[in-house]
């Protein structure tokens, strides 16, 4: 019997990302109100994976500025294409070393630095480039083995020497929630992460005073994030609908 065809995700109907869109700025500004905070408090990023660039568009004109791309070879081909709309693009999934060059052809952030190593590559590569490059540390702050990130307990450290290195910018810290029904597991996860910063940003240590970004919360879980001090989420499901995980 001949193996299923992998079917590709259904791209949203004309119209429908930005209703989608202007529906997940509402359930923003209800979480930030909720939580005694401002709305403009936290921002949108569209996580963009496998979406076709022409519904890409449609979110830009539909208000968003943040998009953030899981693979490297995403981002480089809806790059160009994108371009006249001037959105900010970030790098949100692993990032190989062999992808760095590529990666900063066009991204502005990469939020998902987990490692010395990788780090000192980013900024090696921006010297050879005379440019700057902001970055946040990744967390795993469930410890599923699912999830990228270095563990609470190096965070710090690691967030320390990404500081003191001279072409990068740490603008703070970001995480997956856990992936769990329990939301005060995951409220916890979150709470975990605002701590972290809350110590980075009062270390002392070069590099990392203004490292006060919080990028947490997706499409479940803005909610509990918002709650627990979230500045940023990141979100694709709420606006472009089920999409393979791998």
């Amino acid at each position: 019997m001949p193996d299923s065809p992998v079917r590709e995700p259904l791209a949203p109907e004309p119209g429908v990302v930005a209703l989608r869109f202007a529906a997940v700025r509402a359930r923003v500004a209800d979480a930030a109100l909720a939580a005694g905070r401002e709305p403009d408090d936290v921002r949108i990023l569209l996580a963009t994976k496998t979406m076709p660039v022409e519904v890409v568009r449609e979110a830009v004109l539909a208000g968003a500025t943040l998009l953030g791309e899981n693979k490297v070879q995403e981002l480089v081909a809806k790059a160009p294409a994108l371009a006249d709309l001037a959105p900010t693009l970030h790098v949100i999934g692993r990032l190989q070393s062999n992808k760095v060059n590529l990666a900063l052809r066009h991204a502005a952030c990469v939020q998902s630095v987990d490692g010395v190593d990788l780090a000192e590559r980013l900024s090696r590569r921006c010297e050879a480039l005379d440019r700057h490059l902001d970055v946040m540390v990744q967390v795993n702050v469930s410890g599923e083995s699912t999830k990228a990130g270095v563990a609470p307990d190096a965070a710090l450290d690691l967030a320390a020497a990404v500081g003191r290195l001279p072409r990068l910018r740490l603008t703070g810290l970001m995480t997956i929630g856990a992936a769990s029904r329990d939301v005060a597991l995951v409220a916890r996860g979150f709470a975990r992460l605002r701590e972290l910063r809350d110590a980075l940003v009062a270390s002392g240590e070069p590099g990392t005073g203004d490292a006060r970004e919080l990028s947490m919360g997706m499409s479940g879980d803005l909610a509990t994030a918002v709650a627990e001090g979230s500045t940023m989420v990141r979100i694709g499901t709420a606006v472009f609908g089920e999409r393979p995980r791998a």
